[in-house]
């Protein structure tokens, strides 16, 4: 398990992300509800064209930092996209 406090949070957005994309789950793990609710209105409003495409990129991003570049931008950067 890694030391670095909020990396924990990494995998499971990725994988949620990638899994069950457009629904914004890996924005709601992330602490990011506004976030989270954007996507599923995007996803929504597109029939899931931008919504999908948009969680699977950020799942793959997530998973291919490291603990510490992830923590940095996304958990104490608060990066909203990409």
């Amino acid at each position: 398990m890694s030391s670095v406090p909020g990396a924990d949070k990494k995998v499971l957005a990725g994988v949620l992300a990638i899994v069950i994309p457009g629904l914004g789950l890996n924005r709601f793990v992330l602490g990011d509800a506004g976030g989270g609710l954007i996507r599923i209105l995007i996803t929504v409003c597109t029939c899931g064209t931008i919504g999908c495409p948009i969680s699977l990129i950020e799942g793959i991003i997530y998973l291919t930092k490291t603990d510490e570049e992830f923590v940095e931008t996304y958990i104490d950067g608060d990066k909203a996209w990409f």
